[in-house]
């Protein structure tokens, strides 16, 4: 030490600065080996302690690792944020490798009166530096921001605190950090409040609430919202039991409920299936002034209908008389539909002329109710009484009246039916939804009323509907099916001429059907149109091509178009082969059989048992022709 300090001596004054730099910078790194902890410690340890190498103190202020916080404080306060942040950027370059946690946390301290200024050094550090602040650090600045009511900014940094936890390798508690750091800096209660908000805020619940049992432990009260936060979290993840636990332990420590718990606690009801439960609370909201109001009927009736309970649904009912609570039409209309869904469609009605006698007007959604109920019961005559008494109180049926309708004629097969309703509808200027359309044109064609669909088709164009690919595949095959080709030919037509390209299954259908009326010709003219259009044909295109030039006994035309397939389209259908053969072996002499064979194999088609079978036939016909003619 005496040798250095003798060293130092001797340097000139214009180098004195830079040498000495140099000096300690090799002392350091020397003492390192025998020291645990180095004063030079890297950006990314995070537990990092102060410099406190006595060789320091012979540099400038403004370049002694010792003043880094100083330093930084100062400029923090003289500067306003991004003046502050320009000069630290420029004066402090070379101190910054001895920035650590630790100075992190003084600098934060120190400027924790000032939250802006604590916030700027903390963004700094965290955004322009590349450090990433240590638990310590992050509770400090929470803690410096809530104080402040800085709230936004503070939760947002809590959030980031407990993502930390998520880190296996690393053991943290926010909670505890949060309540050590109380000790050092100025620190208000509210924090912890947004601690469980920001738990069930990420979706973490069990963490919430050991933490809310934590708080009640050491004697901290959370506030009814950050109560009502953590309560709702909890229903939305089930835990109908841990509500109960947290409703007990809400009166116990005092905490006082508001409207806000009360209708949390009405959805956890809904979800537990206790009824002494329902009365309990609704009498214990009573006793805390909170009168139970419409809503929270309404929400527990709509959970008892949804769940088929109607006799707990209309307990509550007629408890609200008792209470002072008239029910709505929101009320009734939830009966009503509750009722429909279990099939009492008859008392669903009587409920229904019973809101109408109470002086309460049907919606439109009341009217769905009942008419869907009596179309699931296939009732049509009362559901289409129901539509025009809908219509005459000034409720115009929407889609969903139209669907149900629609499907309750379709169930029956009353066909024409539905179509009259759309007409009827139709008069009473109600938009009729593309996909009403759609249903009953694809339910039209699959059973066999394609004359019907088309016309429904036309009336859907009227509207401004354009039918979509599967209405007018749907629809081909439907004409073609029932031998109306010519039909589905000029709807073929009529989808080009509005540049709709038919699909390929519309072009199977066609051709399909031309094979089979032994119109081969007409039907190879459209598989080249599809082609032009870039559809490939397939095997069942050229089965039924081959089959019908077959059965019009043009066995060459047949022949030659199973060669162009297989050469131009790859495809080789040992079913089409075998129907040449076939046609072949009953005329064809034994030697052109056998050339065909060849010709087959060698284009890549492959024989099964039928084709050997069909060679013999014709070997056979052919030898028993030759015979014939030998004895003439």
């Amino acid at each position: 030490m005496i040798s250095l300090l003798l060293q130092m001596n001797r340097i000139s004054s214009s180098t004195s600065s830079s040498v000495l730099r140099q000096i300690i910078c090799c002392y350091s790194t020397k003492s390192s080996s025998s020291s645990s902890s180095s004063s030079l410690q890297p950006l990314t340890v995070l537990n990092s302690k102060p410099s406190l190498n006595p060789l320091y103190s012979f540099l400038p202020q403004s370049q002694n690792p010792n003043n880094l916080v100083n330093l930084i404080c100062s400029t923090l306060k003289q500067n306003n944020s991004q003046t502050a942040l320009l000069q630290l950027n420029d004066s402090l370059q070379h101190l910054i490798p001895h920035l650590g946690t630790h100075e992190i946390s003084k600098v934060l301290l120190r400027c924790q009166c000032e939250s802006n200024s604590a916030l700027t050094f903390f963004n700094w550090v965290k955004l322009d530096l590349g450090i990433y602040p240590s638990v310590h650090n992050y509770c400090i600045i929470v803690h410096i921001l809530v104080w402040s009511k800085n709230f936004r900014q503070g939760m947002e940094f809590l959030c980031e605190l407990i993502d930390l936890e998520t880190d296996k390798t690393r053991k943290i508690d926010a909670f505890d950090g949060l309540v050590s750091c109380s000790e050092e800096c100025n620190w208000d209660p509210a924090v912890f409040d947004m601690l469980l908000k920001a738990y069930a805020k990420d979706g973490r619940v069990k963490e919430g609430y050991r933490v809310f049992r934590k708080m009640v432990k050491m004697g901290f009260v959370p506030h009814v919202l950050a109560f009502n936060c953590l309560l709702n979290s909890l229903s939305k993840s089930d835990c109908i039991d841990k509500c109960w636990e947290l409703y007990k332990e809400m009166w116990r420590i005092g905490v006082d409920p508001n409207t806000c718990t009360f209708n949390i606690f009405t959805n956890v009801l809904c979800k537990d299936r206790s009824k002494d439960k329902v009365n309990e609370f609704l009498e214990k909201m009573e006793e805390e002034g909170f009168v139970p109001d419409l809503v929270t009927y309404n929400t527990l009736i709509g959970s008892y209908c949804r769940h088929s309970r109607l006799d707990d649904a209309f307990y509550l009912y007629k408890i609200m008389y008792r209470r002072g609570v008239v029910p709505d039409v929101v009320t009734y209309t939830t009966l009503i539909n509750g009722l429909c869904k279990i099939g009492k469609v008859k008392e669903a009605h009587e409920v229904f002329h019973r809101m109408i006698n109470r002086g309460l007007a049907p919606d439109i959604v009341s009217y769905n109710s009942l008419i869907h109920g009596y179309c699931r019961e296939g009732k049509m005559k009362e559901s289409r009484l129901l539509v025009h008494e809908m219509i005459g109180s000034g409720n115009l049926p929407d889609n969903f009246t139209c669907r149900v309708l629609v499907e309750g004629y379709g169930k029956l097969g009353h066909w024409h039916s539905g179509l009259n309703m759309v007409v009827e509808l139709k008069r009473y200027r109600v938009a009729i939804p593309s996909d009403i359309y759609k249903y009953l044109i694809t339910s039209l064609a699959k059973e066999n009323h394609p004359f019907a669909a088309v016309k429904l088709v036309d009336r859907m164009l009227e509207d401004g509907h354009e039918p979509d690919e599967e209405i007018y595949e749907t629809l081909s095959k439907s004409l073609c099916d029932n031998s109306y080709v010519e039909e589905a030919l000029r709807y073929k037509d009529k989808m080009l001429e509005r540049n709709i390209t038919p699909s390929f299954a519309i072009y199977q259908d066609l051709i399909s059907s031309l094979c089979r009326l032994s119109r081969c010709s007409q039907a190879e003219t459209l598989m080249q149109e599809m082609v032009v259009y870039r559809l490939k044909p397939d095997l069942i295109i050229c089965r039924a091509l081959i089959s019908g030039y077959c059965k019009e006994k043009n066995i060459d035309k047949a022949e030659s178009l199973l060669v162009s397939l297989a050469i131009g389209y790859q495809l080789y259908d040992t079913d089409s082969y075998n129907l040449v053969l076939e046609a072949r072996s009953e005329r064809s002499s034994s030697i052109e059989l056998m050339e065909l064979q060849d010709k087959m194999l060698k284009l890549g088609f492959a024989p099964n048992g039928l084709t050997c079978k069909y060679v013999l036939q014709g070997l056979q016909n052919a030898m028993r022709m030759k015979g014939n003619i030998s004895r003439h």
